[in-house]
């Protein structure tokens, strides 16, 4: 289908961008990568009167050390944290998982800001950011904010980012990125949205265990990562993995069989940290 017609605006900055936001309200949308929103627009699903290309505002697009983190622009393509040493170093884990985000073409158009803001709770880089314990910086009318990663996604493709408010930059803490991790993720076919996935980073502050589609959001596997803490090795650790989770039946797996991938998975990527 086509979409309805709608205004193209390309702000080069993001105070502009922010002002197109307040001039336009709720008829605007964001356009980054446009993975997510165009083929809901061309379902008639989304209908913005005007959309907001922030794709190319170069405040947007990085990959740096910033004192005891690593900050990365929200703006920043998949193929570039693929291909970022400073991230194969400091957080390899983001590198890796980036990588299994749909195919090439996917990775040279789709960011990191918008995979995090469209909180698909099947995606790959939600539980990755949710493992790695990142902080969201935010932008709005009233300044800058820093969300905890924790309390950034809030339900079913619903984030932390108000109407009026753009995501600029994702913080990876220094310590998460250097330490031990393992991501697992079990798919029908390549390129696929994960049946269920799982990302551990054994952070010497405290373990952290994230798993995708396990929820209408991501969810941290907390009865593991308490078995962590008191000592336990990985395959007593994922034994319990599953507990406290509301996975979802369809066509792909029933809830039951989402639960045993939780555990089998989270055992494979403790055991890939070195656990």
């Amino acid at each position: 289908m086509i979409p309805v017609d709608f205004e193209y605006v390309r702000p080069e900055s993001v105070d502009s961008a922010l002002s197109a936001l307040a001039e336009h309200g709720d008829d605007a949308k964001l356009l980054a990568g446009g993975h997510s929103l165009l083929p809901m627009m061309k379902l008639r699903l989304a209908t913005p009167g005007v959309l907001i290309d922030i794709a190319r505002i170069p405040e947007l697009a990085y990959i740096r050390e910033d004192g005891d983190a690593i900050a990365i622009g929200a703006a920043t393509r998949h193929a570039d944290v693929v291909d970022s040493a400073l991230l194969a170093e400091k957080a390899p884990l983001l590198p890796y998982v980036a990588h299994h985000v749909g195919d090439r073409q996917i990775r040279h158009r789709g960011t990191l800001g918008g995979s995090l803001v469209h909180a698909d709770p099947a995606a790959d880089l939600p539980s990755a950011a949710l493992a790695l314990g990142v902080t969201l910086v935010i932008a709005g009318p009233g300044g800058r904010r820093e969300v905890p990663v924790d309390d950034f996604f809030l339900g079913f493709f619903e984030s932390a980012v108000g109407p009026d408010e753009i995501l600029v930059e994702v913080r990876v803490p220094a310590s998460a990125g250097a330490a031990p991790w393992g991501y697992e993720k079990f798919v029908r076919r390549a390129n696929d949205w994960a049946i269920v996935a799982v990302a551990a980073v054994l952070d010497p502050a405290g373990p952290r265990v994230a798993l995708a589609n396990m929820g209408p959001t991501p969810v941290r596997a907390t009865a593991t990562e308490a078995a962590l803490a008191s000592g336990a090795d990985a395959a007593s650790a994922a034994a319990v993995a599953d507990e406290g989770t509301e996975p979802t039946e369809d066509m792909h797996a029933s809830r039951d069989y989402r639960r045993h991938l939780a555990r089998v998975l989270t055992r494979r990527a403790l055991e890939h940290a070195g656990r």
